[in-house]
């Protein structure tokens, strides 16, 4: 007698998403850790619509702020994108601080604390590593040295020199990542983390991001129930698989990928180049991997500017046609490409967490 669809979905890891978007770095998630996201966090109403199509089954949580942990279903992994407005080199650098958005940072160290999953999974931008952070005071720590008076106004240049630095010496200011790292440990999390750009994996843009991935440090016997199904990445790439996102059983993806990260030596013909220029490689070596076409790059209309259609964008990011541009969704222009530009590229995401050592 054949395995039941359920009784296979109900021996996956159990993924909580936070900060959700429209799921890419859920998508590298559960390709990696072979997982099912079963419940998500996310309070922007168009972009949970694009979630919640994708994923009918899992419940939006809602706004972060609000949820009550000790009545959330327990994951086995938690993931999440914290809001990088804040610790992003393209906005105001306020840092990782409370009353700050990526401050909702703090919200997530929460839900860790309180549901305790095997692996955590945290995206962010580049200026994690470069953002100042305010951790905040615990009662009765009245040890002012943690956060010096300065490290507010503190200016990048003021880091000590080596980029790679997280604001651990006493007269320099935090880092955001440092911040990050520290309530991990405080938590009881050992973390490891990489930055890569998305170019990594054959994408025709940078898009640095920074990865970082926790476990509990020490085993926690209430835990050991999940021992048989704790497979590393490693371990999964010993099977035979394709390295791309695959579909589950309430969705259908399109086979595009990661096939070949490199991207070869790939040679534009003469229309590519026509059309693209001095980006036609970039374009081909993408086209080459996702495994179809590039769609018009700018919406043509009666307007001075050009803006970017959306399915390009959608293209660029390596998701399927139509992940969120559907008309069925309901979304508008504007509305789908503030979601394309805050997600993740599912690939690079996919690589991060394949790179970092055990």
């Amino acid at each position: 007698m054949s395995e039941t669809d359920d009784a296979r979905a109900d021996r996956r890891l159990r993924v909580g998403s936070l900060f959700s978007g429209y799921g890419g770095l859920d998508l590298a998630v559960e390709e990696v850790f072979d997982a099912r996201t079963v419940w998500f966090s996310e309070i922007n109403e168009p972009v949970a619509r694009v979630f919640a199509h994708h994923w009918p089954g899992a419940p939006n949580l809602g706004d972060i702020t609000t949820i009550d942990w000790n009545t959330v279903p327990p994951v086995d992994i938690l993931c999440g994108g914290f809001p990088c407005q804040d610790v992003s080199t393209v906005g105001k650098m306020a840092g990782l601080a409370p009353g700050t958005r990526s401050g909702l940072w703090a919200h997530m160290a929460t839900a860790i604390e309180v549901l305790q999953p095997q692996w955590v999974v945290i995206e962010n931008v580049r200026g994690l590593l470069a953002a100042t952070a305010i951790r905040p005071v615990s009662e009765g720590d009245d040890d002012e040295r943690r956060n010096p008076a300065t490290a507010r106004a503190a200016a990048v240049r003021n880091l000590e020199p080596d980029p790679w630095g997280l604001g651990d010496e006493p007269a320099r200011p935090l880092r955001a990542l440092g911040a990050v790292l520290g309530d991990l440990a405080d938590i009881g999390y050992d973390a490891r983390w990489i930055g890569l750009p998305a170019s990594h994996v054959g994408a025709p843009h940078a898009r640095f991001r920074v990865f970082i991935l926790a476990r509990p440090a020490l085993s926690h016997p209430a835990r050991l129930r999940l021992d048989p199904r704790q497979r590393t990445d490693r371990e999964r790439a010993s099977q035979a698989r394709d390295d791309h996102t695959q579909p589950s059983s309430s969705r259908a993806l399109d086979q595009a990928g990661t096939r070949n990260l490199a991207g070869g030596d790939l040679r534009a013909d003469r229309g590519v180049l026509r059309r693209w220029g001095r980006y036609a490689p970039a374009i081909a070596r993408w086209e080459h991997i996702t495994g179809r076409p590039a769609p018009a790059p700018a919406i043509l209309n009666d307007e001075p500017v050009r803006r970017p259609a959306p399915p390009f964008v959608e293209w660029l990011m390596g998701l399927p046609v139509g992940w969120v541009t559907d008309p069925s969704l309901g979304l508008t222009q504007a509305q789908q490409l503030s979601a394309l530009g805050n997600g993740v590229v599912p690939a690079h995401a996919m690589a991060a967490l394949r790179a970092i050592p055990d």
